[in-house]
């Protein structure tokens, strides 16, 4: 197969952080098909889609990437919507909108695939993308195997899927939308999106979204708040203004410089609170010493 590769890539670009990081070897697979190639083919991979809550190591990565956003078809047949892993979901509830289909309005400011959507649970605004999924195709890292998974299969929660403990690959999804007014579904995205851009920052300001997974029956956002996150910075990163939970790159951060300040942030709360926060930032990479000593305390459960 004649697969897009680059060779020490810079993925910089690709993240929303906008964190440098060289990748040795960068594959760019246009169809589902070449996808699972590699899949089959390369061992110990490391799949992204749209990279809207990575953070790449500054060191690097001394491992081959895949990168799924030219695996992006999506199919609709009458309330039925098929789409691949690398589809933007902004684009998803765009077009299930011009389809008169609700249940999307919510992603429509995510900068998420739908893969990385289907794999963590994406959800805001009292919807989840679990809501209206009927099955999921998935490459079973381990045994290289495609398989067919049910909404009861995948075992979705809040921010989790079997996927993250099963090494499974999302390739496509299937959903079953309910019909609706077209004016009414865009009203709905149009009140998300007002609520996003008054809570959290666009991403002119590189950020990953939220820092933290919010605690069970309360909100990381309020607890980092009344311990004063809002005042934290370090190196070229800082904790945005106007809600505690999210990080911007203001100045040429580097990876240490924001899990340095990861560190603050969940030292603080688990001092004043108790409460050990859980990461919603995914971090890969060839860690320093420092950011592996960092990263396994706030991996910690």
């Amino acid at each position: 197969m004649d697969i897009d590769v680059k060779h020490n890539f810079d993925a910089k670009n690709l993240t929303s952080f906008k964190v440098s990081g060289i990748i040795e070897n960068a594959y760019f697979p246009k169809s589902k098909e070449e996808l699972i190639y590699l899949l089959e083919t390369l061992d110990n991979s490391v799949i992204l889609g749209n990279c809207s809550n990575v953070l790449i190591s500054s060191d690097g990565l001394r491992q081959d990437v895949i990168f799924t956003k030219n695996c992006n078809k999506i199919e609709f047949n009458n309330e039925k919507v098929y789409a691949e892993c690398g589809l933007k979901i902004q684009m998803a509830s765009k077009l299930a909108c011009e389809h008169c289909l609700g249940g999307f309005e919510f992603m429509i400011g995510f900068p998420a695939s739908i893969g990385g959507a289907v794999f963590m649970n994406a959800s805001a605004q009292g919807q989840a993308i679990s809501d209206y999924l009927l099955f999921a195709e998935v490459f079973d890292l381990n045994t290289k195997k495609v398989l067919n998974l049910s909404k009861d299969d995948l075992k979705f929660d809040y921010r989790k899927s079997i996927c993250q403990d099963n090494n499974y690959i999302v390739l496509s999804a299937e959903f079953a939308l309910p019909k609706s007014d077209k004016a009414e579904i865009q009203n709905k995205m149009n009140s998300n999106l007002e609520f996003r851009h008054n809570h959290q920052p666009s991403l002119a300001l590189p950020n990953c979204g939220s820092v933290f997974k919010n605690p069970k029956n309360d909100s990381a956002g309020r607890l980092l708040d009344k311990v004063g996150a809002k005042e934290l910075c370090v190196g070229g990163a800082k904790v945005w203004e106007h809600h505690a939970n999210f990080i911007i790159n203001y100045d040429h951060a580097t990876s240490n410089d924001i899990l340095n300040l990861m560190l603050l942030m969940y030292n603080k709360v688990d001092e004043n609170f108790g409460i050990k926060l859980s990461p919603e930032v995914i971090y890969i990479g060839d860690k320093s010493e420092d950011e592996e000593k960092i990263w396994k305390i706030l991996k910690q459960k």
